[in-house]
Formats: C-alpha cells, structure tokens, sequence
C-alpha cells in the first residue's frame, strides 16, 4: 500500500498523519488522492468506512490559506451527525497548520450563534442543505472565493429530498476554477445526472467491496412478529454485546423498542429524526463513549455514524434495499475486528431475504432461536458520562481533562475513555466503577486554572 509520504502534502499536514498513527493510504485515498491534490473535479464510489472523508480532508486543507479570511472549502452532509464528524476529522487533521477555522452549519441549533461565528471568518464550512440554504437566503455567508466543494455521501443528500437545496446553494458558488468532489455509496442515473450538472471531466473512482466482510458472523433468525421482543432481548442477554446498533424500520417502532428494552433494565435510547440536535448529539456522544450499550435506530444512522468497536447490528425490521442491508451490517466487524449481525425473520420478510441472497450471492438459512427459558439478563453500560461546562472556545483540551483527572494517581489514564469536546462543554467518559471519584475530582478541582459545573448525563 501506498505511504501518505510520497504525496505533496503540507509538511504539518505530513507530520500530523504521523501523529495519528496514518502511514498508508486504504484504495478510496490511493485511488483518489493524487488527483484531488491536482485539481481534478473526481465521481467516487465508497462505502461507508472507506477512508474517503480522510481524502477529501486532506485535499481541502492542502489548498487551503489560513491567512484569507474568507471561505474556501464547503462539505455538504445530509445528516446532523455525519456533519458533526466530518467537521471534527477536518479539525483533527488540521491541528498542527495554524489558524485554520472549521465552521459547523447544521438545522436544530440557533442560528444566531452560528452567524456570529461567520462574523469572524472562516476557512472551512461542514454542513446540511438546509441550513446552509437558510445562510446564504440571509446573507449571512458568502461563498465567491470557494476553491472547493465537496458533496459527501451524495446519494443519501438526493435520497432525502434536497435537489432544489442543492442547485440554490451550488448556484450562489463560483463557477471558474472550482473544483468538485461528489462521493456516493451508489451510483445510480440521478448521480450521473448529478455529476454532469456540478462538475466538469469529472475523473471517475469506484472502489469494490466485498458485500459481506469475512469477519462478520452474520445470522437470520425465523421469528414472528409477537415473539420478536422476546428473541431480541435473549440475544442480548445471552451475549451481552458492549455496543449495539438495532435498525427499525418507523421512528414510532425505535421509540417504542427503545422504551420497551429500558422497561427490562437494558441501557438503550432511540435516535431518529423527531430529536432536536441537542438531544441527538447527547445520545450518540454517550453510545460512542461506551456509556450506552444499545442504540436504536432508523436508517439515517446507516450512514455517516463513526462508531469504533461496534460489537454487534440487529436487523429488528429487515432492510426493503438490500444494499442498505450491506450498509447496515458493515457498521460492525470493521478493521479486522469480529462483528455479529442478527436478522430477525418473520414470514412477511421472504421477498427481502430473497433480494438479500441476490444482493450477497449467499443462501440464506433460517434458523430457530432456541431460548427454552425467559431471560432476564439485562447489563448496564461499561463507562458513565459527565458533560463539563467548558469546551472548544473555553480552550479547553484533552489532556486538560485527563490530567486533571490522573494528577492525584487515584485514578489512571486506563479509567478514562473518549473525551469529546465542543464548543461550550465536554463529555468525558470514565470506567462505571470509578465513576464517583471522577465525579469527586472533576467538582473539587480546577481544570486550566478555573472550577467547571459538572453533570452525570443521563438521558
């Protein structure tokens, strides 16, 4: 595999690849690199889990001038979530340049704040159709010095609805010397039509991967639609996954699932498209921190969701796509990782099954759950999480928590997991059993000099 080294990257940029623990490049950055550093408006089919937010990252910041104020990259998400995470690999990738601003647009927060921010500038914006559509009605951001524009997981930005959003904004960009990069899970017509209209010899990528992983253990179970609860809660207690992603098919089903699980003790939230983006973000904060065990989900977390070590997905309503079947069940078994994945069958689902052994050039086997007693082992998330109310524009940094929270010895850096910091708070996750004395720590010393409030987040 080809080394990040032998590109023409920024020496920082080369150095921070470094840091990061990045040496070689996985197909989409080999395949797509070279021609994103020179200029090449690119078509590329990944999938999720590719590496391709890395490559579009790297082509952004690579062109980018920290010391012009004005916008020169704009990356469209179609989801809240999938916004958030592209704009924090952007700035992680970034650490070591300087003043390079990274702008989050997305809907469910206030937009006030967020044109305050635009105020001061900019050099980078992340963000969803819609409200990016809302800025530039407004006149609250200006994008005529675009260099580039990169539409991510374009696919799902057509799939949900925002067309007319898409040739509003792409309208109010510079049409000279700018380069296009549209990334696509699929390539169906609309995506071609897509391409010709934004881009110009648009260069096209397709990066193969195999329908289903080797690692994943993927298994149908036959059941009906009045024991289904009863089955997954048995699968659950029988296996005890850390972390588990279950897909309904309605967000009145991932509500009701949701309530139904937490009623038999198990930790499980839902996240669909009714939340606001406070409670979206609290509730995949707390299930990437390993503080929730079970998230229960629509199709819009299928994309974009960054979830490491993910142990196991329940397909508690069989996808209608088969390829959003793939998309679903590749969240887990990732970077040479094992990862289950459990299909709950009734007899409505033949049509699907069917589509799914076409799709996955397999034969599916249906196989009796055999659970002869009622279970009731229910378990409780491994970490708890406390929200600190001081983030990004407070200064606050990692190591500023962590060597708060190991300065005394009584705890160490092994009972501490993900931090995550935002702009005006941070979410800090520590092991259950030493969650207390965190809290004591985290209420009765000072981080950077200054006493924070502190919460356990509870949903």
């Amino acid at each position: 595999m080809t080394s990040f080294s032998q590109l023409n990257l920024k020496p920082e940029i080369l150095d921070n690849l470094k840091s990061l623990g990045y040496h070689t490049m996985t197909p989409v950055q080999e395949k797509s690199l070279g021609l994103i550093l020179a200029r090449k408006d690119i078509l590329a089919q990944a999938n999720t889990g590719s590496g391709k937010t890395i490559a579009f990252a790297l082509g952004v910041l690579s062109q980018i001038d920290s010391s012009q104020k004005n916008v020169q990259a704009l990356v469209i998400c179609p989801t809240r979530e999938l916004a958030e995470q592209v704009a924090k690999e952007i700035r992680k990738l970034a650490r070591l340049m300087g003043n390079v601003k990274v702008v989050s647009l997305c809907g469910g927060l206030p937009f006030g704040p967020q044109a305050a921010s635009l105020e001061h500038g900019a050099h980078c914006i992340v963000g969803t159709p819609g409200r990016l559509e809302d800025h530039l009605g407004r006149k609250t951001l200006y994008l005529k010095k675009l260099k580039t524009l990169v539409l991510d997981e374009a696919d799902r930005i057509l799939d949900m609805g925002f067309s007319d959003s898409l040739d509003f904004i792409v309208s109010c960009l510079p049409c000279e010397n700018r380069q296009t990069l549209l990334f696509s899970a699929t390539y169906p017509e609309n995506i071609k039509n897509l391409s010709q209209k934004y881009q110009k010899n648009a260069e096209t990528i397709r990066v193969e991967s195999k329908a289903q992983p080797l690692k994943i253990e993927e298994i149908f179970f036959k059941t009906e639609d009045d024991n289904k609860f009863f089955v997954l809660k048995s699968l659950l207690s029988s296996k005890k996954p850390e972390s588990t992603i279950v897909f309904c098919e309605t967000k009145q089903g991932c509500h009701d699932l949701a309530e139904g699980l937490k009623k038999e003790g198990f930790s499980a939230l839902a996240i669909h498209g009714d939340l606001d983006q406070y409670e979206r973000t609290d509730v995949l904060t707390l299930f990437t921190q390993k503080s929730l065990s079970i998230l229960v989900a629509t199709d819009v977390a299928a994309r974009g969701l960054d979830v490491k070590d993910l142990t196991a997905v329940v397909n508690y309503n069989l996808a209608r796509d088969p390829e959003v079947h793939v998309h679903r069940i590749g969240r887990t078994g990732r970077a040479g990782q094992s990862g289950l994945a459990w299909n709950l069958c009734t007899r409505k689902d033949k049509n699907r099954i069917t589509n799914i052994e076409a799709y996955q050039k397999i034969e599916v086997k249906l196989i009796e759950p055999n659970f002869k007693e009622k279970s009731s082992g229910s378990y409780e998330a491994p970490m708890v999480s406390f929200s600190i109310s001081g983030g990004r524009k407070n200064k606050v940094r990692p190591t500023d928590i962590l060597g708060a929270l190991t300065a005394s010895k009584e705890l160490g850096s092994s009972d501490v997991g993900k931090i995550d910091i935002f702009d005006f708070h941070t979410f800090v996750a520590i092991k259950k059993e030493k969650s207390s004395l965190a809290y004591k720590i985290l209420t009765e010393e000072k981080i950077k000099g200054r006493f924070f409030k502190v919460r356990k987040v509870t949903l």
